[in-house]
C-alpha cells in the first residue's frame, strides 16, 4: 500500500512538472472573460489517480488563462492539489474558511490568502461573491452541497455566472442522470438544465465556460429578493456582479 502511494505521488509530481515546463515555454497571453474562478472539490484525494491529475490540470488551466482561484481554504486532498497548482503558477489564491476549520490539523498549511468567516453559510456566500464562475471537481457531501446551491441561485436569478462540472472518468454521471430524470418528471425546467456545463477534461470545460451565455430566468422575475437577507447581502449586485 505504501509503495502504491509513493508511486502515485511520484507520478503526480512528474505530471505537474511537465505541465509547468510546458506553460513556461508558452507565454501566458491567453485572455479570459473571468478574473477569478471558484472551485469546489474534495478535501480527500479520492482513490482514482485521475481525480488528482484533473485537479492539477484544472489549476494549470487557470494559470494559463491568467485566472485567480477562490476555494474553500484547505490544503489537503484535491483542494490542496488545485490550490498549489495555481499558487505555484504565480496566480492569486483566496481561501475562504470558517474559523472553526482553521486549525492546521484539520485543513493543513494555508496556501495564499486566507479569509476567515464565521460559518459555512458565510463561506459559500463570500466565495460566490468573489468569483466570476464556479467549477466542481469530484468530491463528497460538501462539494455536492456547494454545487447544488450555486445552481439553485442561478435558477432563481441571484447570479448569472457559469457553473461547470468537471466530470472526471464519469464521476458525476449518476448526478447528471438524476437531473435529467427530474427534468423528465417535471421538477426541473428544461431551460434550467442548461445551467450546468459539464466536460470530462479541464481544458474542454474551460472552453465551454468561456462560451456560456445565461438564459433569462422566468422564475427570478417573479421573486421578491428576501433570499438576499438570508445570504447576508443587502443588494443583489453583491453576489450577481
Amino acid at each position: 500500500m505504501e509503495n502504491q502511494q509513493l508511486h502515485l505521488h511520484h507520478h503526480l509530481q512528474q505530471q505537474q512538472q511537465q505541465q509547468q515546463q510546458q506553460l513556461q515555454r508558452q507565454p501566458n497571453s491567453m485572455k479570459s472573460r473571468f478574473r477569478r474562478v471558484c472551485v469546489f472539490c474534495g478535501s480527500s484525494p479520492g482513490k482514482n489517480p485521475s481525480y488528482q491529475l484533473a485537479a492539477i490540470q484544472l489549476g494549470q488551466q487557470l494559470v494559463e488563462r491568467n485566472i485567480d482561484l477562490v476555494y474553500g481554504g484547505g490544503s489537503i486532498g484535491l483542494m490542496g492539489l488545485v490550490s498549489h497548482a495555481v499558487f505555484d503558477g504565480g496566480r492569486h489564491v483566496l481561501g475562504v474558511i470558517p474559523k472553526t476549520l482553521m486549525p492546521r490539523e484539520i485543513t493543513g498549511e494555508p496556501v495564499g490568502e486566507v479569509r476567515a468567516v464565521s460559518g459555512m453559510h458565510q463561506r459559500k456566500a463570500e466565495m460566490a461573491r468573489q468569483a466570476d464562475a464556479f467549477i466542481a471537481l469530484p468530491g463528497g457531501y460538501g462539494t455536492l452541497e456547494e454545487l447544488l446551491e450555486v445552481i439553485t441561485w442561478a435558477q432563481l436569478g441571484i447570479h448569472d455566472k457559469p457553473v461547470g462540472l468537471l466530470n472526471v472518468d464519469g464521476y458525476y454521471n449518476s448526478l447528471l442522470s438524476f437531473i435529467d430524470k427530474a427534468v423528465d418528471e417535471g421538477f426541473i425546467a428544461p431551460a434550467a438544465r442548461d445551467i450546468i456545463v459539464s466536460a470530462q477534461t479541464a481544458q474542454e470545460l474551460m472552453c465551454k465556460l468561456e462560451e456560456y451565455e445565461p438564459k433569462p430566468s422566468e422564475v427570478a422575475s417573479k421573486l421578491s429578493w428576501e433570499m438576499e437577507q438570508q445570504l447576508g447581502f443587502t443588494a443583489k449586485s453583491d453576489i450577481a456582479r
